[in-house]
C-alpha cells in the first residue's frame, strides 16, 4: 500500500498495468523539476496525451497536469530528450515485485532502456540496448553494484514470486517468520504480507520454512490479478491502495489508481508553484471532480443488480427447475449436447435459456432481466452472488459520498458506457467462436503451436491443420457442426495466405493421432507434429478473414471467418490475399471501423478500437480489403 514514504512493489505493479493499457505510446518530451522529480509527456493513439510524473525513490503515476518546468532545463533532462524524444515505447515491465519500472524505447535502429527506481533514494537511469548505463540521475557506488556511466546495470537474479518453485525455495531458505519473509524476502511490504497470511489462513508468526508455498502462491496470484485487472482504488488518511482490501468506511474511492495517488501525495515544490498560479480548487471540489462519475456508475450497478435479485425470487420455481435439471443433465451429457437438445425443444421454458457458458457451468436465462445462473449452486447461492455485488458497490458508494461535499458543479452530457470484453486465458492465441458457440484456438507461432498441443489439447478436442508449410495448429474445444468455419480459419492463418494463394486444403484428426515422436531418421521441428492414421479432408477451402467491432454484449475487436464475424459486429471489413502489408491493412481496417461510430463512442472505445487490437487478427501476409459492412 502506498504510504507517505512511497509506493510498494504491488502498487508499482498496478501502475505498470495502467501504463501497459495505454500502449502504443511515443515519447514526446522529458522535464526535470528538481533533483528528484521528473516527468515524461507521452503521446498515444488518436491524439491522446498523457503526463507521467516520477519522484525517484517514492512514486510514479499519471497526473492531470504537470508543474511549470524551469526555463533552463537541467542537463539530465536535455540528455533524455536527445536520446528519447520521438521514440516509440516498445514495452513496459516491472522487475518481479521490485519497485523498478523499465521502459523499452526504440528510436531509429537503437533501443534504449529508461529505468525508474522507486526504492530507497531512488534513481532514473538511461541505459543502452545491452543495459550499459549511459547516464543516471545520480551516481551511486554500492558494495555489490555501481550506478555510474559505462557500467552494466545489474538486476536481481531471480523473482521469489514468479512461480511456486521460486517461492518454495525462498521460504525454505528463510529463517524468519512467515510475515517477515513475505514482507522483506518477497518484497510485499508489511500490509500486503499480513493480507496474504490472512487470506491463506496461515499464522503470520509461523516459521516461513514450514508454510505451504502452494497456498501462498495462489493468494499472491489472486492479489496480482486483482491489481492488474480489477482495480478498485481507495485513499485513506494513512495510505493509498489499488484494490480495496480493508474496506475502511472513511476510504475515498477513485476511478484509477493514478487519480488516487495524485490525490494522496502532497504537492512537490514545483507542483505547488504551478498550482499557485492557477485558480485554486478546494479539497471538496477536487474530490467531486474525481468521484461524481464513479458514484453514478455505482448507483446504476446497484439498481440493475437489485432488479436481477428481485427477478430471481419472482421466478423462484422456474429458476430452481433450471438449476436442478441442468445440474443433473451436465453430469451425464456434454454442454454442446444439452444446448442442442434445448434448442430443439419448443417449450416456453426452454426458450427462456438464451445463452450457455460451459467454461463456468452456467446459463443465461431471460426472466424479464438476463440473469446468469450457475447450475452447480443452489438458488440461494446464485442470489447470494448478486447480493455480494450489491454490497460491494454500496460500500464503494458510501465511501465516495463520505468524501464528497456540496459544491456547485456543471451538468455534463452523459456518455455511453461500453463493457470491454473480459480477458480470458485463450485470448493470447488466435481465436474465434463458431456460430454454434464452440471455442476455436490457433497458434500465432511455433511456440504457441507447441503449447496448444501439449498443454491445452484434450481427448474431446479436434486437431485441425492446413496442408501447407507454416500454418497455425488449430484446436477445436468441443463438437461443432460448423467445420466449414474452422477449416477457413485454419486455411487463412497459414502460409497459403503469405504465398498469395486463394484456397488451401485442410485436414482434421483426433488428438490420439497427433505425436511429436518421429520415425527413425526423421526430425520434427519446434511447432510441428506428426499425424498418423486417417484424416478428414476439406478441399479447396477459400481464404478470407473478417475483422469487426463488436459492441454487444461486450465491446471488442474480433476476427475470424467472415460468416461468423458479420453477424456479431456493428461494422466489419473482409480481407483476402492481396498486395498491402499487414500494418497498412490494420490501419485501413481501423479507419473503416472508426467511420461507423460517433466521436463520443470513439472516445469511449479508445482502449478497444486501436491498431494493436485490429492487427492481432490480420493474417500473416499481404492482403486486400475486398468488402466492408456497416451495422
Amino acid at each position: 500500500m502506498a504510504s507517505e514514504q512511497g509506493m510498494s512493489g504491488i502498487d508499482t505493479r498496478a501502475i505498470t498495468a495502467e501504463l501497459i493499457d495505454k500502449l502504443p505510446l511515443w515519447i514526446d518530451k522529458v522535464y526535470q523539476f528538481d533533483s528528484h522529480t521528473l516527468a515524461v509527456r507521452l503521446n498515444g493513439e488518436n491524439k491522446a496525451r498523457y503526463q507521467f510524473i516520477i519522484e525517484a525513490g517514492r512514486r510514479a503515476h499519471f497526473v492531470k497536469d504537470l508543474p511549470e518546468p524551469p526555463k533552463n532545463p537541467p542537463q539530465f533532462a536535455m540528455l533524455l530528450r536527445k536520446h528519447l524524444s520521438g521514440g516509440k515505447v516498445l514495452g513496459i515491465r516491472q522487475l518481479g515485485l521490485e519497485r523498478i519500472i523499465i521502459f523499452d524505447i526504440g528510436k531509429g535502429e537503437t533501443t534504449f532502456h529508461l529505468i525508474l527506481e522507486l526504492y530507497d533514494e531512488g534513481n532514473v537511469i538511461l541505459a543502452d540496448e545491452k543495459y550499459v548505463i549511459i547516464k543516471p540521475l545520480r551516481h551511486h557506488r554500492f558494495r555489490d553494484r555501481e550506478v555510474i556511466p559505462r557500467v552494466l546495470y545489474t538486476m536481481s537474479p531471480s523473482d521469489p514470486t514468479a512461480s511456486v518453485e521460486n517461492l518454495a525455495a525462498a521460504l525454505k531458505n528463510d529463517d524468519r517468520d512467515l510475515v517477515r519473509a513475505l514482507a522483506v524476502g518477497c518484497m510485499l511490504g508489511g500490509s500486503y504480507a499480513e493480507y496474504i497470511c490472512r487470506k491463506a489462513g496461515l499464522p503470520k508468526t509461523m516459521p516461513a520454512a514450514s508454510a505451504d508455498p502452494v497456498v501462498i502462491f495462489r493468494e499472491l496470484e489472486n492479489l496480482s490479478d486483482a491489481v492488474m485487472h480489477a482495480q478498485s482504488p481507495v485513499v485513506t488518511k494513512k495510505h493509498c491502495e489499488p484494490v480495496d482490501l480493508l474496506g475502511e468506511p472513511e476510504a475515498q474511492h477513485f476511478l484509477t489508481f493514478s487519480e488516487a495517488l495524485e490525490s494522496f501525495y502532497p504537492l512537490t515544490k514545483a507542483e505547488r508553484k504551478t498550482a499557485e498560479a492557477r485558480p485554486k480548487l478546494s479539497k471538496e471540489e477536487r474530490i467531486l471532480k474525481y468521484q461524481k462519475s464513479a458514484v453514478k456508475k455505482f448507483d446504476t450497478r446497484i439498481e440493475n443488480t437489485e432488479t436481477i435479485v428481485a427477478a430471481i425470487y419472482e421466478n423462484y420455481a422456474f429458476v430452481n427447475m433450471v438449476i436442478t435439471s441442468l445440474d443433473a443433465a451436465s453430469r451425464q451429457h456434454s454442454w454442446q449436447e444439452i444446448e442442442k437438445q434445448l434448442k430443439e425443444m419448443q417449450s416456453d421454458e426452454a426458450k427462456k435459456i438464451v445463452a450457455f457458458h460451459p467454461e463456468e457451468a452456467s446459463v443465461d436465462i431471460d426472466i424479464g432481466k438476463i440473469v446468469r445462473i450457475h447450475v452447480h449452486e443452489g438458488l440461494e447461492q446464485n442470489a447470494g452472488r448478486y447480493h455480494d455485488v450489491i454490497k460491494k458497490f454500496k460500500k464503494k458508494k458510501a465511501g465516495a459520498l463520505a468524501a464528497m461535499k456540496t459544491v456547485p458543479v456543471k451538468k455534463k452530457v452523459q456518455k455511453r458506457d461500453f463493457v470491454p470484453l473480459k480477458k480470458l486465458w485463450y485470448h493470447r492465441f488466435r481465436w474465434f467462436i463458431t456460430s454454434d458457440g464452440v471455442v476455436v484456438l490457433g497458434g500465432r507461432d511455433a511456440s504457441q503451436n507447441e503449447e496448444l498441443v501439449k498443454k491445452y489439447m484434450t481427448g474431446g478436442d479436434l486437431f485441425v491443420h492446413a496442408d501447407v508449410h507454416g500454418a497455425s495448429v488449430v484446436i477445436v474445444k468441443g463438437k461443432t457442426g460448423n467445420m466449414d468455419e474452422v477449416a477457413q480459419f485454419a486455411a487463412s492463418y497459414s502460409g497459403a495466405w503469405r504465398s498469395g494463394h486463394f484456397s488451401a486444403d485442410v485436414y482434421s484428426a483426433l488428438p490420439s493421432q497427433v505425436s511429436k515422436t518421429p520415425e527413425s531418421g526423421e526430425f520434427v521441428s519446434r511447432g510441428s507434429f506428426i499425424v498418423r492414421g486417417e484424416r478428414t479432408w476439406y478441399r479447396n477451402v477459400p481464404l478470407a478473414v473478417g475483422i469487426g467491432l463488436m459492441l454487444e454484449p461486450q465491446a471488442a475487436v474480433i476476427g475470424g471467418p467472415p460468416s461468423v464475424i458479420r453477424g456479431k459486429t456493428k461494422a466489419y471489413s473482409e480481407l483476402r490475399p492481396g498486395q498491402f502489408e499487414p500494418n497498412d491493412v490494420a490501419k485501413k481496417v481501423l479507419r473503416i471501423l472508426k467511420q461507423n461510430v460517433t466521436e463520443e463512442e470513439e472516445k469511449a472505445l479508445k482502449a478497444i478500437l486501436n491498431t494493436e487490437q485490429v492487427a492481432a487478427f490480420v493474417p500473416p501476409g499481404a492482403s486486400d480489403i475486398t468488402g466492408h459492412h456497416e451495422g
